[in-house]
């Protein structure tokens, strides 16, 4: 019993040491970022990096997802003989849910694991303290790119998803199924609001600093942790960590943004 309350709480220690680092490192990158020099082109290529790259990954899912969400959607309207709602049905559940959260964990799978490996990497060969001894501050050259280009290509790549999303629920259900092309379209124009669309952003925003903020400070802060002492062997267990927790924060986040706003 004793040593079952032990490791229970050295857990929920390092957890919470975890969470501390992360917000302290999101203090660090705001308070540089106010400070000049004011350099651009770290941030457009992190963008790039993000976004452009993810690009392909986000259209074929979206695509994929919008489809599935038409062939499922009818199959149950259908049984009610609500056929008419296919377009909203679509609609609402892509803006308002899955293209924010499947947009991020798509970005996590496929950039936040790179983020945080990279790190590693320059932690355990002391790149980062070389810049250190510099006078080159890392947060503000290394980790603070990363959090801006999550926060603004998130959003952007969940424009993407939403758009294809709709557009593969319009291929299933009225050529597919001869749903009535005005029935979908106004029935999907007719449920959406400003209301969905921005409760979609804020979500999408949200997750764009989290992901990155979390896959930024479990390779940043490596050297911290037990896997610091493993050199290359503990840059993977830390980048496991980082998509595995970053992926279950979006979908908790997800449950209390989405019960806030509603």
């Amino acid at each position: 019993m004793q040593k079952t309350l032990e490791k229970i709480g050295a857990s929920t220690i390092s957890v919470l040491e975890d969470a501390g680092r992360t917000f302290n490192l999101l203090l660090l990158v705001i308070w540089h970022l106010l400070q000049p020099p004011y350099k651009f082109y770290p941030i457009i290529r992190q963008i790039y990096f993000i976004g452009a790259r993810s690009l392909t990954l986000i259209i074929i899912s979206g695509i994929t997802i919008g489809m599935v969400l038409g062939l499922q959607f009818y199959s149950i309207l259908e049984r009610f003989g609500s056929v008419n709602l296919l377009g909203s049905g679509v609609a609402l559940s892509v803006i308002r849910e899955l293209g924010p959260v499947m947009t991020a964990l798509m970005v996590v799978g496929r950039a936040g694991s790179s983020m945080t490996a990279e790190l590693g990497i320059m932690r355990t060969s002391e790149q980062v303290d070389a810049m250190e001894c510099m006078a080159i501050s890392p947060d503000k050259f290394l980790v603070a790119p990363k959090v801006i280009a999550g926060m603004l290509s998130v959003p952007l790549l969940t424009a993407v998803f939403d758009f294809v999303a709709l557009l593969g629920g319009y291929f299933v259900g009225v050529f597919m199924f001869n749903v009535a092309e005005g029935s979908y379209m106004n029935g999907m124009i007719d449920a959406v609001v400003w209301s969905d669309v921005r409760l979609g952003l804020i979500k999408s925003i949200f997750f764009g600093v989290l992901f990155s903020l979390i896959c930024c400070s479990k390779g940043y802060y490596m050297h911290l942790g037990k896997a610091g002492s493993l050199g290359a062997e503990g840059v993977s267990f830390v980048t496991t960590d980082a998509v595995v927790l970053s992926s279950i924060a979006i979908l908790f986040s997800d449950f209390l943004i989405g019960s806030l706003l509603q």
